[in-house]
């Protein structure tokens, strides 16, 4: 079968792929809003959405809450609240912290718009205020942030920890109620989601939260992982894995609340232009931490010395790039693999853009965003087969590698070198239709949005 004909074949099979997948998503929806006949029938408009998008009766107005916003690592937030605005819900943007490191002026005006709860004299005024007014109320729940940070066992940090909580929830009520916001969503089921449940608790309003993965699933009984579930509206999951995880760490009679909404893409990586790809140069981009697995792939590269020249690039920093720049130096490759540090958004499109294939040997994973923006722009993928991963890389898109494996790392990037451009683009073709299907951004908002209006 010659490449052309493998590649209708292949697209023909996704796009009836891509059906089901839309009505996956609508099963899922369903029961977490309720589980009408009816309402699964909605569900499949709503996984929909990219033909007839969903508008809301009534204009839907919530509160989002990060732990870091903007930020350049959770570019993906900021899609999912852009696409939300655009199925006309109004979102006020919530960050514990204020950014320091903004890639861009479009990042400054979107730091603006959002509210720093850590503001210590912001701070300190709303909770004296709160004490006077509500004195019962905030100590309990001022209790309630000691049992959920002092799991692991009381020590001062932790009790330091509580207190922080409860400010920062204080903080976070009032601004809801000056607002008239009733309804909060938290990404992450890290710190955000404790501050979150916690303003619920003193206030009255309802919360939901995403979970991404993996810090949740390494220490989900620390995390009262369970717990947020059974006090949140819904729970939001981005891979069916990430789902069957917070399956395990909940009770069965919550787990109808429990939503796969996939994460999405940027229209800018929906829309690029084909760019010619050069056939001797990999992309990774990612955080330089273990969870990543990056010090695997230097190792990779320092057994592949029979090849012709090629180069990785890597896009990221982070604790592990001293360690990083130190073995790459020890194993004399340093003119193989460069370290770009973060860079802006239209340069890292460019960068994967114009690569043979995207890499990343994770050894912990929620579903990288990094994977869904290089399959969108026609790029293979080579990555590890953990977490969400294998629902949307497999033979027809890339490589799918075991985790910590090196001697498949390395044969991978060989094969990634060595395939002919047209083996290249049919798996980059079939991986363009199956992000644009699944992780369009409003089509994930409409979803989104639809929870959001029974709740908020």
């Amino acid at each position: 079968m010659g490449a052309d004909a493998r590649l209708r074949h292949s697209s023909k099979r996704e796009n009836e792929r891509s059906g089901d997948f839309r009505m996956a998503i609508a099963q899922r929806v369903a029961p977490a809003v309720g589980g009408s006949a009816r309402r699964g029938e909605r569900a499949v408009d709503l996984a929909n959405a990219n033909v007839e998008r969903y508008a809301p009766r009534a204009t839907v107005r919530i509160a989002y809450l990060t732990n870091l916003y903007p930020a350049i690592s959770h570019s993906f937030i900021r899609t999912e609240i852009e696409a939300l605005e655009r199925a006309g819900c109004e979102v006020s943007r919530f960050s514990v912290r204020r950014s320091t490191s903004l890639s861009d002026d479009s990042d400054h005006a979107e730091a603006a718009r959002t509210d720093i709860l850590l503001d210590i004299p912001k701070l300190v005024s709303v909770l004296i205020r709160q004490i006077i007014a509500h004195p019962v109320r905030t100590t309990t729940t001022f209790r309630a942030a000691i049992r959920q940070t002092c799991r692991s066992g009381f020590s001062r940090a932790n009790l330091l920890r509580a207190g922080g909580y409860l400010a920062e929830a204080v903080t976070l009520a009032d601004a809801m109620r000056r607002a008239g916001l009733r309804h909060v969503h938290a990404h992450f089921g890290t710190n955000s989601a404790s501050v979150t449940r916690l303003a619920a608790r003193l206030s009255g309003v309802s919360y939901s939260f995403t979970v991404h993965g993996p810090d949740e699933f390494d220490a989900p009984s620390d995390l009262d992982l369970g717990g947020k579930i059974a006090d949140a509206a819904f729970t939001v999951a981005v891979s069916s894995f990430g789902r069957s995880q917070l399956m395990r760490w909940s009770d069965p009679a919550h787990w109808n609340r429990i939503a796969v909404v996939p994460c999405s893409v940027a229209p800018r990586f929906l829309a690029a232009e084909p760019r010619a790809a050069d056939t001797r140069r990999l992309v990774c981009v990612a955080r330089l931490s273990a969870q990543k697995g990056l010090p695997l792939l230097i190792e990779a590269v320092g057994k592949l010395h029979d090849l012709p020249p090629f180069r990785i690039e890597i896009i990221g920093d982070g604790d592990q790039r001293p360690a990083i720049e130190a073995r790459i130096a020890d194993l004399g490759i340093g003119d193989r693999v460069r370290l770009l540090g973060w860079c802006s958004p239209e340069r890292v499109l460019e960068e994967v853009a114009t690569a043979c294939a995207f890499v990343l040997p994770s050894f912990a994973e929620g579903l990288p965003v990094g994977i869904m923006e290089a399959l969108a722009l026609g790029r293979p993928v080579i990555a590890t087969a953990i977490a969400g991963i294998p629902e949307l890389v497999d033979a027809q898109t890339g490589w799918l590698i075991p985790a910590g494996c090196v001697n498949a790392l390395s044969d991978a990037i060989r094969a990634a070198l060595d395939a002919p451009l047209e083996v290249l683009a049919s798996m980059g073709a079939v991986g363009q239709i199956r992000v644009r299907d699944r992780h369009d951004p409003d089509a994930s908002a409409a979803i989104l949005a639809d929870l959001f209006a029974r709740h908020a």
